[in-house]
């Protein structure tokens, strides 16, 4: 059964026989369950790296601007594209910022040429090098922060629609809830022990699953392209 965050809070009191009467003052409230819960998610995902978070975003760089919007959900950077007007691609490589001060030490705002590296600029923008001299239309990868089931606020929320981890690996997220809880609560070692040896067994499934699915063609799964505003910091350096 797919796990809603009301749900999911209820097993993890019925686990640990915690707080699933009514006893007051409450030690797992709803506040200390979401830390519980989003940090297992963000355990998850930070041990197996799924192509469910893989996201698209398309923009166009303008002729003579060298700044790129960051998207604002970014998690890990894959590629950047850029394409030009006749269909060929260019892959930029990623440097940082002092390698583009040597290689670009006098940027300008003029036409320069196809552009071959880009690095963080601030925390919403890149700046590419050299500085495009045409328009190129650009196709950004990246891993996004992933859903939380504790978001109640998103529409469809995913505290009652669900997320991908609890519609369908619930007992991955529950096992690496209670690993959690048990650590809060200082629980019992043999039962933090159980609980970790069923979160390995089962994490271990995932990642099978996931390299099975990761064997498919992107392309027919349709993803999903969003679309970037491109504009120059109002300091153009």
């Amino acid at each position: 059964m797919a796990y809603t965050l009301d749900n999911l809070r209820t097993d993890i009191k019925n686990y640990t026989e915690v707080d699933n009467g009514v006893t007051t003052p409450k030690v797992l409230t709803d506040s200390v369950l979401n830390t519980i819960i989003k940090n297992a998610e963000n355990k998850i995902y930070r041990e197996i790296d799924t192509d469910q978070n893989v996201f698209y975003a398309t923009s166009n760089a303008i002729i003579g601007n060298r700044y790129v919007t960051i998207p604002t959900d970014l998690r890990a950077i894959r590629y950047v594209q850029f394409k030009d007007q006749v269909g060929n691609q260019y892959y930029l490589e990623q440097r940082d910022t002092s390698f583009m001060a040597e290689y670009y030490s006098t940027p300008s705002t003029s036409a320069v040429d196809i552009p071959k590296y880009y690095a963080n600029w601030d925390e919403t923008f890149w700046v590419v090098a050299p500085t495009p001299d045409k328009t190129y239309e650009i196709t950004i990868s990246y891993d996004r922060e992933p859903e939380t089931i504790t978001d109640t606020t998103s529409t469809p929320a995913p505290a009652t629609a669900g997320t991908y981890l609890s519609n369908k690996y619930q007992d991955l997220l529950l096992y690496g809830c209670l690993i959690n809880t048990f650590a809060y609560l200082k629980g019992p070692q043999d039962m933090l022990q159980y609980y970790q040896q069923a979160y390995r067994q089962a994490i271990e499934s995932y990642a099978i699953e996931q390299i099975g699915i990761r064997r498919r063609d992107e392309y027919q799964d349709g993803e999903v392209r969003a679309q970037l505003n491109v504009k120059p910091p109002s300091s153009n350096n």
